[in-house]
């Protein structure tokens, strides 16, 4: 993930938050709540009060039940409620959600509530805004939403961690909750039945974790560029299709936009004579490959931007019109749609990776070096294994970008009749973005090696700074070694260098 400086990183919730405030709140940063801020939030909760002081008048989750169970009444004081709300809902189960993810679903729900349509108490959107700025993460179940009535299952439990029950991180360590809120200096959080319904009723960890992949999936987009001209380049291949009357042709202004950065890269480069009239297409139509998944991040991190500008919940609270609207604004299908989406833009550069690598590795396509890039093949393996690793990578990669946003099926007696799986795609397309910087290492370490390997040097210049800022990670494979920490130490080099050179 990219550095972001959380020490100077200010937020004001009266302003939406920005896809890089996701990323930095990995770590402990400062928000402030405007004067409108407070006086949206108590102006809200004022009309929740009075609206309740009215018996004739039901608020879903207030006076009622539950989803389906909301033709009954819901328990008599609003502390009994709270605990009608979280304590069914405690049922996630699997691996914690990473902690980036939790902690960037925690300031997703805190901008939501800040607007002051959730009638959420001043005290708890107060709350979230200290946590933020401690070390605390709540420990959060991965599996258990559908994404339909909000992230209910997991935003239960972050909930209930900071209330003091379950588990919780300090400082990246798992422990109990309440003696991470006791180290991280947090009292327990005190909710009535409205709070704990609003705290659990939006699509906020969908949200993160769609905002999260697509920042990673974009840089690594960049990144794809990067090592595209250094593999054209340490192959002698002719720039000839990245032609710009040629790319303006396609019609598609993010494949000549593609072109281009791809032409900066390779400015200065001295094509090889006698290579084929045309490259293999994982050199040559990677500004149409690359291009289209730019398009597709594109519109992912706007679908996700709008989800950081809304307000997810139900029911919402309009002083102005005396109106509490019942609907279905936490009910993540648009979300749904831009995860998958990005998944499958990701995946398919996962593949162009991977074919990359294999181009790289053969003798008779790489540019007369040996093969699996072995100084002596057989007595040495060099990349052979990252090759094998590569193929199970981009292979899971497949297998996971099946769409979520279809697979509806009813659940909760026929309430939740149709449902968006909104929270499953946004988790996948996160894994999915992680596991495209693994590619991307294993690329690195191959055209670093090539470089080493070959007759031929980088002749780009932009190229061969690429290649320098790999090789002062990666030293050369001229005996075999283990090669994990050089993949994972390659994906950050580049992530590195390729934003630093762009910046």
């Amino acid at each position: 993930m990219s550095p972001i400086d959380s020490a100077t990183t200010t937020l004001d919730l009266s302003a939406p938050v920005e896809l890089t405030h996701l990323e930095a709140a990995a770590r402990p940063m400062r928000i402030a709540l405007s004067a409108q801020v407070v006086a949206d939030v108590e102006r809200g909760r004022r009309f929740v009060e009075a609206t309740l002081a009215q018996c004739e008048r039901p608020v879903y989750g207030a006076t009622t039940g539950f989803g389906p169970l909301v033709v009954f009444d819901g328990r008599e004081s609003s502390t009994a409620q709270c605990e009608n709300v979280l304590q069914h809902l405690t049922v996630g189960q699997g691996p914690d959600l990473p902690i980036p993810v939790a902690r960037a679903a925690v300031l997703v729900r805190a901008r939501s509530l800040a607007r002051g349509l959730s009638g959420a108490s001043l005290s708890t959107v107060d709350a979230l805004v200290r946590m933020l700025d401690t070390g605390f993460a709540p420990a959060v179940p991965t599996w258990g939403s559908v994404g339909a009535s909000g992230d209910l299952v997991p935003l239960a439990h972050a909930v209930q961690s900071l209330r003091g029950h379950g588990y919780a991180y300090f400082d990246g360590v798992r422990m109990p909750a309440g003696d991470a809120l006791r180290a991280a200096g947090l009292a327990p959080l005190e909710l009535d039945g409205r709070d704990a319904l609003a705290l659990v009723n939006g699509t906020s960890v969908t949200t993160a974790a769609a905002g999260l992949a697509v920042l990673s999936a974009q840089r690594s987009l960049k990144v794809a560029v990067a090592l595209t001209a250094a593999l054209a380049d340490l192959l002698g291949a002719t720039p000839a299709f990245l032609a710009p009357s040629l790319l303006e042709a396609f019609g598609h202004p993010e494949a000549a936009a593609t072109g281009r950065e791809l032409s900066w890269w390779l400015g200065g480069t001295t094509p090889v004579a006698g290579r084929p009239l045309q490259e293999p297409y994982s050199i040559r139509c990677t500004p149409q490959l690359l291009g289209a998944a730019r398009s597709a991040a594109g519109w992912s991190a706007r679908t996700v931007a709008d989800d950081l500008r809304g307000v997810s919940d139900n029911p919402l609270f309009f002083p102005d019109e005396d109106l509490v609207a019942h609907g279905g604004n936490f009910f993540g299908q648009p979300a749904a749609f831009a995860a998958d989406l990005l998944s499958s833009a990701v995946t398919q550069v996962g593949n162009l990776a991977e074919r990359q690598v294999d181009l790289l590795v053969d003798p008779g396509r790489n540019g007369g070096r040996p093969p699996m890039l072995a100084a002596e093949p057989g007595k040495q393996h060099a990349i052979q294994g990252l090759q094998v690793l590569a193929t199970s990578v981009v292979v899971a990669m497949r297998r996971a970008c099946t769409p979520a946003a279809m697979q509806s099926i009813p659940t909760n007696l026929h309430n939740q009749d149709v449902v968006p799986f909104g929270t499953q795609a946004a988790l996948t397309a996160y894994e999915q973005a992680r596991l495209l910087r693994l590619l991307h290492g294993c690329l690195g370490v191959a055209v670093r090696q090539a470089a080493h390997i070959g007759d031929r040097e980088p002749t780009a210049p932009h190229c061969a700074d690429l290649i320098a800022a790999l090789g002062e990670r990666v030293a050369p494979i001229t005996r075999d070694r283990p090669l994990d920490e050089d993949i994972r130490a390659a994906a950050d080099v580049l992530d590195e260098h390729v934003a630093e050179v762009l910046s």
